[in-house]
């Protein structure tokens, strides 16, 4: 019985001229849809079956397949088989930015197979190796692909040259100016690490009972990542500032180097040693340690108005404050919140275990109102610090520079959700080297990718996962094809 597919009919007519029709067969019987016309000259018949071709293209959802171009062949044919289906066009568009970026000059297929998929569809290696199959056809055994990720830790410096020379050519970046911050990630266990790698710290994502290891990230002033290390997780994070930075200036001869950070990585130290390496900085200041009396100060010296800036000396460079009424909103909601909690403590000093910020202990059954604090609060409401050694440098900038930082907590954000770089599985120290260092390459490509197209990578991924491309062989003569469809067909 043939298939109610619509199809195109030839049939010859009493005049001697060849009639085309589109239509559908039921059981022996062909029901007519569209008489498109005929002819007895053979380019107006020809005409008249692309005409035909055109009618179904617009009057149905069939898919025309021409398994042999030089012949005139019916739309669908029976003797098909599915013969593979991959995501060619993402697995083409993914490659085509690692090797814009560079990282095809290292040669290694293991790092750029586990990268592409970490970008479409992050997931645990064993699961990768699945992915990769069902994907991209590329086929691994899993005591290979362990053999050889391993190989891949001495391949970081190789890695950080390709991505610092991808943004020096296409970025225009010099390292004038960097970003550094760092975050934790956390693994999937309660027990520490024996080579004293993963420890418990103070976990970004809290879990403060599980071991974790530090990530220290720069990036440029587009948000690219140039640099990363790994540190224990039970490392302070101002302590990673200076091996980052200093390595990178002592490696790559950098002259001018200015770093923007956090106020965690704020120490004397850390900026005494910054000085004398002869680096230029700007971080995140502190003020609540500053005494009442030079909070009031800076406090009257604003004045509550946004676009001015207090200048103050330091030991080694200058303390720039400035106002934000919408910071200083966000202050004083929470400062309120804050109150309500303290005073009824104060009240019901036997119901509470853990003391708040505005409340202090006079005795074990004595509570009080801090208002020494309160006060300071009330003066740093909507005031934010910035330490930086650069002098002559417009207050506005060295403000402007320091709020750019949010592009290195934007990477941080996409390392974690979308190439769900955490939590992490592995337990050997060579292990998690070789995983950061896949995430690493991910996200360098993840940075690109968005740019390029101005979406979130999330978008551009669910994208490509609906193209697939479907090699179809007719079983009859041996030819195959090709298709791209939207959603894979079940």
């Amino acid at each position: 019985m043939k298939p109610h597919y619509q199809r195109i009919r030839k049939v010859k007519t009493h005049s001697g001229s060849t009639a085309i029709q589109v239509g559908s067969y039921k059981g022996k019987s062909f029901k007519l849809a569209k008489h498109i016309g005929s002819s007895k000259n053979t380019q107006k018949i020809s005409e008249l079956i692309s005409i035909a071709s055109e009618y179904i293209r617009s009057h149905s959802l069939q898919t025309e397949l021409n398994f042999n171009p030089q012949s005139e062949e019916i739309l669908f044919k029976r003797g098909l088989k599915v013969e593979q289906s991959c995501l060619q066009e993402a697995f083409e568009y993914l490659d085509k930015i690692y090797s814009k970026i560079g990282f095809s000059t290292i040669a290694n297929d293991i790092l750029k197979h586990f990268v592409l998929i970490r970008v479409l569809e992050p997931a645990s290696k064993i699961k990768s190796i699945e992915l990769l199959k069902k994907y991209f056809g590329i086929s691994y055994k899993k005591t290979t692909v362990f053999r050889q990720l391993t190989k891949l830790t001495d391949l970081k410096e190789d890695v950080q040259k390709v991505a610092i020379s991808y943004a020096r050519n296409n970025l225009h970046f010099d390292f004038s100016l960097v970003f550094y911050d760092v975050t934790t990630l956390y693994f999937e266990t309660f027990k520490e690490d024996a080579e004293a790698f993963r420890k418990p710290g103070f976990s970004k994502d809290n879990k403060p009972n599980q071991p974790q290891i530090l990530i220290g990230l720069v990036v440029n002033d587009m948000g690219f990542p140039v640099y990363y290390d790994i540190f224990s997780g039970n490392t302070f994070e101002g302590k990673t500032l200076i091996p980052i930075i200093v390595g990178i200036k002592e490696k790559y001869h950098i002259k001018n180097f200015t770093v923007v950070a956090d106020a965690g990585m704020l120490s004397s130290a850390n900026i005494e040693e910054i000085t004398k390496a002869g680096l230029t900085y700007i971080v995140g200041a502190r003020l609540g340690n500053m005494p009442t009396e030079k909070l009031n100060n800076i406090s009257k010296s604003l004045n509550k108005t946004e676009g001015i800036y207090y200048r103050g000396a330091l030991p080694h460079g200058i303390l720039i404050c400035d106002y934000s009424q919408k910071r200083a909103s966000k202050d004083r909601s929470d400062r309120q919140k804050q109150l309500l909690k303290a005073q009824y403590q104060v009240d019901h000093p036997d119901k509470t275990k853990r003391r708040t910020r505005f409340v202090m202990e006079e005795s074990k059954a004595t509570v009080r109102l801090n208002l020494e604090l309160i006060e300071k609060d009330i003066f740093r409401e909507g005031i934010k610090g910035y330490y930086t050694n650069l002098e002559y440098t417009e207050s506005s900038l060295i403000v402007a520079r320091y709020k750019d930082l949010w592009r290195v907590e934007k990477l941080f954000r996409i390392a974690k959700s979308d190439l769900e770089a955490r939590p992490i599985y592995h337990r050997k120290k060579i292990s998690i080297e070789y995983h950061i260092l896949i995430v690493f390459v991910a996200l360098c490509i993840t940075r690109v990718i968005e740019m390029e197209k101005g979406k979130s990578i999330q978008q551009v991924t669910d994208d490509l996962k609906d193209k697939w491309t479907i090699t179809l062989k007719d079983e009859i003569s041996g030819n195959s094809l090709k298709i791209l469809v939207n959603n894979k067909p079940h």
